[in-house]
């Protein structure tokens, strides 16, 4: 059984918390793209975790997490949050935590490289994280990056490293006017962090192959979501790798096989972090009041998320993209304080109506069409079946079903985890 957890919108969707949910029901939970460039947060008994790196499983105890080959890891950052869940009482080793020998290793000179770019770009910056992401992608497709297996071969390492930094070194002193990486201390940083790491690296598509031939269920867990995908998504203000379900078994490192399920995740209203056109975006008083009921900011960065209102084209195009073939609403009890409820049910782009998401200039011209729905005024964080919601909660929840085209299974009437209910 392999089913994959995906964003259906610009990210911070709340898969962090489905990861953590579902994940009682299977044996593996496996990230397949990205780096430490977003985070998920999960509430386990009010305690709050956030992740970067390690899949949400590691909070089960018995499930196993797997780094993928399509993954970027910043070995430095890994070895701190693995450090930092252990001094809580999580257990990790290499018992419950394998990473992909084709990982690629997100060194200190492409976090530099990143900061530097977005610098020269000043008011035309794409809203990076600035944790080295998009230079790291850059380096891998370039064939220059290094990857975690070379951790296992120091001789290797080095060689690689001097390459490396050979042709980064023009870029940074001739390009940016910045200082060249040193090698000494480059390799010192990779031995450092990445000694710790050595008996976690193997080969984890054979691990999922033995483990699928065992009968255990893999769960893929995604980072960030439809419309930040490299190739769908709203370019050039994407991530830089795939964000969607298809690539789920070949960034996990079994591209041979196929998913049986996606779950696609989206929340009651819209967030987004970073820059790029968020058509349906409130402004001043009303946006202040739905981040703060909602705590949006970001878990990997802290910046404020821009808000607004449900997005139906976005939404419908992110479920066809992502391939889903069921929802998990999230924070459905954040709108509780409102009266009336704000929906964007289309856009007008140059003055035309539509339904559809558009791309590129049109997309940067769309503007949106609201639609109000009743609130229903009350709280429903200890609601734990679906008539025991509010007639209003789930008039607005069949609503948002319907505009999708996809049927919504799970809701979320809370951060912690048994604040949901099922939809049978």
């Amino acid at each position: 059984m392999l089913t994959a957890i995906v964003g259906i919108n610009w990210g911070d969707e709340g898969k962090g918390r489905m990861v953590d949910l579902l994940s009682q029901g299977y044996q593996v939970v496996s990230r397949y793209q990205g780096g430490n460039n977003a985070g998920h947060t999960i509430y386990v008994n009010g305690e709050k975790f956030v992740l970067n790196l390690l899949p949400s499983g590691i909070l089960r105890p018995g499930v196993v997490n797997l780094l993928g080959p399509g993954m970027v890891v910043d070995i430095a950052h890994l070895r701190g949050e693995m450090e930092r869940l252990m001094a809580r009482g999580v257990r990790i080793g290499p018992e419950n935590l394998k990473i992909s020998h084709l990982a690629a290793i997100c060194l200190p000179a492409n976090v530099r490289q990143d900061c530097l770019e977005e610098e020269r770009l000043a008011d035309a910056k794409f809203g990076s994280t600035r944790r080295g992401i998009a230079p790291i992608y850059g380096d891998k497709y370039m064939k220059k990056a290094l990857r975690m297996g070379d951790l296992l071969e120091p001789e290797r390492l080095e060689r690689q490293l001097r390459q490396l930094l050979d042709w980064k070194n023009l870029l940074l002193e001739k390009g940016y006017n910045a200082p060249a990486e040193d090698y000494g201390e480059t390799l010192r940083w990779l031995r450092e962090n990445g000694d710790p790491l050595r008996e976690l690296i193997c080969d984890t598509g054979l691990y999922l192959e033995e483990a699928l031939a065992a009968g255990k269920k893999v769960l893929f867990e995604a980072q960030l979501g439809a419309l930040r995908d490299i190739d769908y998504g709203i370019y050039p203000y994407t991530s830089s790798s795939t964000t969607l379900a298809a690539y789920a078994p070949i960034g996990a490192g079994i591209p041979g096989r196929r998913l049986d399920k996606t779950v696609g995740v989206m929340k009651a209203y819209s967030s987004c972090v970073g820059e790029g056109p968020f058509p349906c975006e409130l402004f001043g008083a009303a946006a202040g009041a739905l981040r703060e009921a909602g705590g949006e900011y970001g878990a990997a960065t802290g910046r404020p998320r821009r808000v607004g209102p449900f997005d139906v084209p976005a939404s419908r195009y992110g479920v066809r993209v992502q391939g889903a073939d069921e929802l998990a609403l999230t924070k459905l009890d954040t709108l509780s304080y409102l009266s009336e409820i704000p929906v964007c049910a289309r856009y007008t782009v140059d003055g035309v109506p539509t339904g559809e998401f558009p791309s590129g200039g049109r997309l940067e011209r769309a503007r949106p069409v609201l639609e109000s729905l009743p609130g229903w005024g009350c709280d429903i964080s200890g609601c734990r079946r679906w008539e025991e919601l509010p007639q209003e909660a789930r008039a607005y929840v069949e609503y948002l079903e319907e505009q999708v085209g996809c049927a919504i299974r799970y809701v979320s009437v809370g951060a912690d985890r048994d604040q949901y209910l099922v939809r049978e």
